[in-house]
C-alpha cells in the first residue's frame, strides 16, 4: 500500500536547504569517526600512553551512540525536532572542543562519551526532520543529499586525518568542528521547523534498556573482533548475546502498547528490505573501507599517504555517482537498480582482492572507482527506499529503527572485514602474529564479495514497482 507524507501544519520556509543543513551535521560526525583512527598514534604520544589505551575513547563514543540512538525518536516527539536537533549540535560541538583540549586519556574518553550522546540525537533527528518536511516527490533527491557524507567520510577521512596530524596537530581534527557547528546552529534557528509527534507516549524504559544493551553488546563485540590481539571467541560471544537481546527487545516491542521502537514498520515491504537485506549488503560493502587501506599498506607496501590517495579514487566514485543517483532510479526503478548494482559491487569487491603491486595503476584506479560507484548507489538507494511507503505517523519509528540498524551494520562491517582477514590467514596455514599476505587479503575480499552477492536474493523478491511513490521507475512506467 502506498502512503503519502502529510505536510507540516505550516509551510516550511527554504525547505530545499534542509537536506544541506542536515548533511553538514552528518559530515561532522562521520568524519570525526573515521579520522580519529589515523590520529591515534600522535594522540597517544601527546598523552604519554600506548595507542591501545586510547581505543577506549573510540569504544566509549560508539557505546554512547548505541545507548541513546533508540531514544532519539521519543525525545524528538516529546521536545520538538528542532529543539532536540539544536541541542544535539551544541552538545556535539562542545564535546569536540573538550576532545581537542584534552590533556589525558581520561578527559578524552569522557569527552567522547559526551560527543556520542550528541551524535546519537543529532544524526537520527536530522534525518527525521528531512523525511517529515519533504514531499515524497522530492524525497529521493533530499535523501541523496544527506546520505553522501556517510558514503564519502570513510574514504576521505583517513587521508584528511593523515594530513592534519602530519602538518598541524591532531587537536584540529576536533576543533575544526567549531566553525561548522556554529554555522549550522544559525541555520537551524532560521530554517528548521520544530515538528512534534501528535501523541505524547510514555517512555518505554524496558525497551530502552533492552535495545541499548543489544546494540552495546553487538558494537562492542564488533569492535573487539576488529582488534588483532583480541580473543575471537569473546568477541563472537558478545555479538551473539547482542542478537539474543535484540530478539528479546523485538518480542517486547511487539507486545508493548507504546514501544520505544515500533517494529510494526517492518510489515512495510520496502522498509523491511532496507533493514533486513540492506543490513547484509552494508556489512559486505562496509568491510572494504577496513580492508582496502590494509591491502595497500601491508600487501602493496605503500605508505599511509599513498594508500590514502588510492582511497580517494573510491571517494571520487562515491561523489561522482551522487549526481546521477536520482536520474538512474527514476529511469530504471529501485528493484532493477538494486539487483544490478549489488551484483556489480560484489564482483568488484572480489576483484579488489585480486589486485597486486604489479597491477597497472590505471586498472587499480578503475576497480576502486567502480566499487565506489556501487557503494554510493546502493547506500543512497537504501536510504531513500526506506521511507518510500512509511505513513507519516510511523516516520519517527522508522527513522529510529533505521538509525539503529545503520549504526550496528557499520560496526559489523568493520568486524566482518577483520574476522575475514584473520580467517583467511588461518585457512592459508599461517602462524598467529605474522604479517598478512596477499593470499590472506584475496580470501578476505572474496568473503566480503560473497556476502554482498548473497543479498541480491532479497532484492529479487521486491515488487517491480517498489519505490514508485518517490519516483522510482517513473520514466519507465510513463513510457509504457
Amino acid at each position: 500500500m502506498t502512503t503519502h507524507t502529510t505536510p507540516p501544519a505550516s509551510p516550511v520556509p527554504h525547505i530545499g536547504l534542509l537536506p544541506y543543513i542536515v548533511a553538514a551535521t552528518f559530515f561532522m560526525e562521520y568524519l570525526d569517526t573515521t579520522v580519529i583512527a589515523t590520529a591515534l598514534p600522535q594522540m597517544a604520544h601527546s598523552f604519554g600512553v600506548g595507542p591501545n589505551s586510547l581505543s577506549l575513547g573510540m569504544t566509549a563514543y560508539m557505546l554512547a551512540l548505541a545507548i541513546f540512538i533508540p531514544a532519539s525518536g521519543w525525545v524528538a516527539d516529546r521536545c520538538g525536532s528542532r529543539t532536540v536537533f539544536f541541542s544535539a549540535i551544541v552538545v556535539f560541538t562542545l564535546a569536540s572542543v573538550l576532545c581537542g583540549i584534552s590533556q589525558n586519556e581520561v578527559q578524552f574518553t569522557a569527552a567522547r562519551v559526551l560527543q556520542g550522546m550528541g551524535g546519537a540525537m543529532m544524526v537520527p533527528v536530522g534525518r527525521l526532520i528531512v523525511v517529515r518536511s519533504t514531499d515524497k516527490s522530492r524525497l529521493m533527491q533530499a535523501i541523496s543529499t544527506i546520505t553522501w557524507p556517510a558514503i564519502a567520510a570513510p574514504v576521505v577521512g583517513p587521508p584528511i586525518g593523515g594530513f592534519i596530524t602530519t602538518y598541524a596537530s591532531w587537536r584540529w581534527i576536533f576543533l575544526l568542528n567549531v566553525p561548522v557547528g556554529l554555522a549550522v546552529l544559525v541555520a537551524v534557528v532560521a530554517l528548521v521547523p520544530n515538528l512534534r509527534g501528535g501523541e505524547r507516549r510514555p517512555l518505554d524504559v524496558v525497551g530502552l534498556m533492552l535495545s541499548g544493551a543489544s546494540l552495546t553488546a553487538i558494537l562492542f563485540g564488533a569492535e573487539l573482533a576488529s582488534q588483532p590481539d583480541s580473543n575471537a571467541w569473546h568477541a563472537a560471544g558478545l555479538v551473539v548475546a547482542g542478537f539474543v537481546l535484540g530478539w528479546i527487545a523485538f518480542r517486547h516491542a511487539r507486545n508493548h502498547p507504546h514501544p520505544l521502537i515500533d517494529v510494526s514498520t517492518l510489515k512495510i515491504p520496502t522498509f523491511s528490505v532496507t533493514i533486513v537485506t540492506g543490513s547484509l549488503t552494508r556489512i559486505g560493502i562496509g568491510a572494504v573501507p577496513y580492508l582496502m587501506p590494509l591491502l595497500f599498506q601491508i600487501g602493496f607496501g605503500l605508505s599511509a599517504f599513498k594508500s590514502g590517495l588510492l582511497l580517494l579514487a573510491s571517494a571520487l566514485g562515491n561523489l561522482g555517482m551522487k549526481a546521477l543517483t536520482t536520474r538512474i532510479l527514476r529511469r530504471f526503478g529501485f528493484r532493477y537498480v538494486s539487483i544490478v548494482d549489488v551484483a556489480m559491487a560484489g564482483l568488484f569487491i572480489i576483484l579488489i582482492g585480486l589486485l597486486t603491486p604489479a597491477t597497472p595503476l590505471a586498472l587499480v584506479l578503475f576497480v576502486v572507482i567502480v566499487y565506489g560507484v556501487g557503494r554510493s548507489m546502493q547506500f543512497s538507494l537504501l536510504a531513500t527506499l526506506a521511507y518510500a511507503d512509511v505513513p507519516q505517523p510511523q516516520m519517527n519509528a522508522a527513522s529510529t529503527l533505521w538509525s539503529a540498524a545503520a549504526q550496528m551494520t557499520i560496526g559489523l562491517g568493520i568486524a566482518f572485514g577483520a574476522v575475514s582477514l584473520r580467517l583467511g590467514a588461518l585457512l592459508n596455514g599461517e602462524e598467529s602474529g605474522r604479517a598478512f599476505t596477499l593470499d590472506d587479503f584475496r580470501l578476505a575480499f572474496l568473503f566480503a564479495g560473497i556476502v554482498t552477492l548473497l543479498s541480491v536474493i532479497g532484492y529479487m523478491r521486491m515488487a517491480h514497482d517498489a519505490g514508485h511513490s518517490v519516483g522510482g521507475g517513473a520514466r519507465r512506467q510513463g513510457a509504457s
